[in-house]
């Protein structure tokens, strides 16, 4: 086998390090590595964090249900038919990704959908799904 042969047959099985180890040596396509394509930790964690917190049936029903406005945490109990722990537990993952916020009037906690974002994301995710 030729040498670089013996390289190409490496490079198939090699390590991401491996990769950017000969993207600097110039061996790899047409020019240096753009390094202004790396994802941003920061935003690549935001944006994790709201797709977990969406990758739920029960949560994605919470906020299908408050796309015509806020409702009381009881009220979501009776639309996910679920007990107030689990609706509580749902909550505080969407509310902690910024999907939803809260007010407080008396005893009552009221839920809106935080940031219309969500829902265009959602729209997003029908239309691809419409796709296939």
């Amino acid at each position: 086998m030729s040498q670089e042969q013996n390289a190409a047959a490496q490079a198939g099985s090699e390590s991401a390090s491996g990769t950017l180890r000969r993207m600097e040596e110039g061996v790899c396509c047409d020019g240096p590595f753009p390094e202004t394509r790396r994802a941003d930790d920061a935003v690549v964690e935001a944006e994790l964090s709201a797709f977990k917190a969406l990758a739920n049936e029960k949560r994605l029903a919470v906020v299908h249900a408050l796309r015509e406005g806020e409702l009381c945490a009881c009220e979501l109990e009776t639309v996910l038919d679920a007990p107030q722990s689990t609706v509580a537990s749902h909550l505080r993952k969407l509310r902690d990704a910024g999907i939803v916020a809260t007010r407080k009037e008396g005893k009552w906690t009221y839920y809106r959908i935080a940031d219309t974002a969500s829902l265009q994301l959602l729209d997003l995710a029908a239309a691809l799904g419409e796709d296939r």
